[in-house]
């Protein structure tokens, strides 16, 4: 983000999600990252996916009817694109948004990479990638390269650049998170992460950054938090947080319950239920409310407490309290403004 535009939000350590979920309508992202703009948080994120949240086309828009608001691709993958296409999205919406965006990679969901026909990527390409992208936007011509993103006769954005991109990344593993403190501007976590998994996930980060000898200042870890306070519907709430945390458990649970240093054992349970072994589809997606009500009872309450649900107030001390366990930034996760405003108005009346 730009130091103008955190300097002019109220609350540059809040961000949310643009089009949360599964969208039904592009067009909401426009209204979406106004109202958010206007209540003062500091970022707006786009978690891409092929349908209707396309990065480049819902980034763009989001930072043309914006002034102040910085504007986080968070995530996509390094290999759905050429290299030099990805580091023409990163410049055009740099471009519109006056130097508000920030480029940010993860490592991908395996299953869906498997569907595309993808390869696996390792923190190695991740790493390089990220070099490559600085140095496009140094203005290098990159010729004959051949290394770990791929191999290409020449790489070149724009020979008059000399700026830097931000980077973001979202991290898990140890791995990703050493990576993301060493070359990254911002590590996003993984939604679902115990009190204790973010103190670690933040040191790592940390520590990394300082062995590099980097200030680890320099990093910005962003919590992911899952807030659905009371406010929402009672079926919209199910499906937000114990639809939300199943589909990743469905997905790659063994991860999420490895990171938490959960028991394996509840996962296999939950697995091997007749309920979910029904489910080929995301859970949150197309459940009833009545499996999403049985699926709820699989999961432990150590679990479902990774994330801030009750009143507005009860919501906004959550957020609060991943700051003071040391996450820099909260991003709100699986909430649109409208149903984020009581709790900003209630972390307004905190933090004040």
């Amino acid at each position: 983000m730009s130091d103008s535009a955190s300097n002019t939000q109220e609350f540059p350590e809040l961000g949310f999600y643009l089009l949360p979920g599964d969208a039904q309508d592009s067009s909401d992202a426009v209204a979406e990252v106004r109202a958010a703009e206007a209540m003062g948080l500091g970022r707006a994120f786009l978690g891409e996916r092929p349908n209707r949240k396309e990065a480049g086309a819902v980034c763009g828009a989001a930072a043309a009817v914006t002034d102040s608001i910085g504007i986080t691709l968070g995530v996509t993958n390094i290999n759905t694109r050429h290299p030099t296409l990805t580091a023409g999205l990163a410049l055009t919406v740099q471009s519109l948004a006056g130097g508000r965006f920030t480029m940010g990679f993860g490592r991908g969901v395996a299953v869906a990479q498997e569907i595309m026909g993808l390869k696996p990527v390792t923190t190695t390409q991740l790493e390089d990638f990220a070099l490559v992208m600085r140095r496009l936007f140094r203005g290098e011509i990159i010729g004959d390269y051949d290394g770990p993103t791929g191999r290409v006769p020449i790489l070149l954005l724009d020979q008059t650049l000399d700026e830097h991109l931000p980077l973001a990344l979202g991290a898990m593993g140890p791995q990703t998170l050493a990576l993301g403190g060493r070359c990254f501007d911002d590590v996003i976590l993984h939604p679902f992460y115990s009190d204790e998994t973010l103190v670690r996930s933040v040191d790592a980060a940390k520590t990394a950054a300082s062995e590099a000898g980097r200030d680890p200042g320099e990093v910005s870890v962003w919590s992911c938090f899952v807030v659905v306070s009371d406010d929402v519907p009672y079926e919209l709430r199910l499906r937000k947080t114990v639809g939300r945390l199943a589909t990743y458990l469905q997905y790659y649970g063994d991860v999420l319950v490895r990171v938490n240093r959960w028991d394996p054992e509840v996962l296999e349970r939950f697995r091997a239920d007749s309920v979910v072994s029904r489910f080929l589809a995301p859970i949150d997606g197309t459940s009833t409310v009545a499996e999403l009500e049985h699926i709820g009872t699989l999961l432990p309450v150590e679990w479902l407490a990774a994330m801030a649900t009750g009143t507005p107030a009860e919501c906004a001390a959550a957020v609060k309290r991943q700051i003071d366990l040391g996450g820099d930034a909260v991003l709100m996760h699986g909430a649109t403004p409208a149903e984020l405003a009581p709790v900003v108005d209630a972390y307004r009346q905190i933090v004040a």
